[in-house]
């Protein structure tokens, strides 16, 4: 299997990055009529969905500047995950207190678990590609294919 390269890695965060500002901007233009099952809500469901969703257009703000840095820093990649999964337990505590929500958001569930597992994964990807690639520049570095400079 193939190692994940810092170039992948960060794809993967400007991905989630776009992903998640685009969401944020739909749910806080839309307000609850974004929300798939959420027919019966209320003005105070509608502003709280308009107001958490800015927050979610700027945590894709947050992505984005990560996967833009060089390299890539693992402590903010696995930060930024971390918040992920607990905004995944939070839907598994809904779902224990509330019963089962509409089918996407058991869908956007999985998606929140699976997704940082993944960047936990490979959150040192860039820093240790940028780091190999530093020591193969010294002298005699033999792990690097052979001698260099000498």
């Amino acid at each position: 299997m193939r190692d994940i390269t810092g170039r992948q890695l960060k794809n993967l965060a400007g991905f989630t990055g776009i992903s998640c500002i685009a969401i944020g901007i739909y749910h806080l233009a839309l307000g609850v009529n974004s929300v798939p099952g959420a027919t019966d809500a209320n003005a105070t469901v509608d502003s709280r969905e308009r107001f958490y969703n800015a927050y979610f257009a700027g945590y894709g703000v947050a992505w984005l500047r990560a996967a833009r840095r060089s390299p890539i820093r693992a402590g903010e990649i696995r930060a930024l995950a971390g918040l992920m999964l607990i905004s995944a337990v939070g839907r598994v505590i809904s779902l224990v207190h509330n019963g089962r929500p509409h089918w996407f958001q058991e869908v956007l569930t999985a998606i929140e678990f699976v997704l940082p597992a993944a960047f936990f994964g490979i959150a040192d990807a860039d820093e240790a590609q940028q780091s190999h690639k530093a020591s193969c520049a010294l002298p005699a570095n033999r792990s690097c294919g052979g001698t260099r400079g000498g």
